[in-house]
């Protein structure tokens, strides 16, 4: 019982975590990266499907992405589901191919961002210490139906605390890895 409490505890702070490093990964830093694309929907057939279903986002240089569309025909709304989008991308086509430059982050955008990857990082604390909380009641509550000895929950939240620090240690990583990404030039 008590296991089962901490497992699910333990995967859903690893799935916040997950969910984190997928927010951060579509936080673009000075790096061409085939991610920052993966938001991105083109109408096709009147159905909204992501970019990297029409075409192949690949890297060209550190600074160029470049889009090659599987339907010829796609390659206007491709361009302009890019333009639209508010990552701030200016696309230009050559035939088949798109190519994206990344304009180079301002110093004032890299503090930005930086606070934007603080906020995003905090929710995922936030998420953390709110399935601590969730796993912290059921002990208590099979603790109320006397399924278990008050030295047991005590014992189980203790584990579910330090099951709860290891996970904030790794956002806590991941937000300064993500902050050297960001301010490397």
């Amino acid at each position: 019982m008590l296991n089962d409490i901490q497992k699910d505890a333990k995967e859903r702070m690893g799935k916040s975590v997950d969910a984190l490093k997928n927010q951060l990964a579509k936080i673009r830093t000075g790096r061409a990266h085939p991610s920052l694309l993966d938001t991105i929907m083109v109408p096709y057939y009147g159905v909204d499907t992501p970019l990297n279903q029409v075409g192949n986002v690949t890297v060209d240089d550190s600074r160029t992405l470049a889009v090659s569309v599987f339907d010829k025909s796609l390659i206007q709304a491709v361009e302009k589901a890019i333009l639209t989008s508010d990552l701030g991308l200016n696309p230009s086509s050559a035939g088949t191919m798109i190519r994206i430059p990344l304009p180079p982050l301002t110093e004032e955008r890299r503090k930005d961002l930086i606070k934007v990857v603080r906020a995003e990082a905090e929710g995922g604390r936030v998420a953390i210490r709110n399935i601590r909380r969730d796993a912290n009641s059921d002990v208590k509550s099979l603790l109320k139906d006397k399924e278990i000895s008050e030295d047991e929950a005590k014992k189980s939240e203790d584990e579910i605390q330090k099951i709860t620090n290891e996970f904030i240690k790794q956002v806590d990583a991941v937000l300064a890895d993500k902050e050297k990404e960001l301010l490397e030039i």
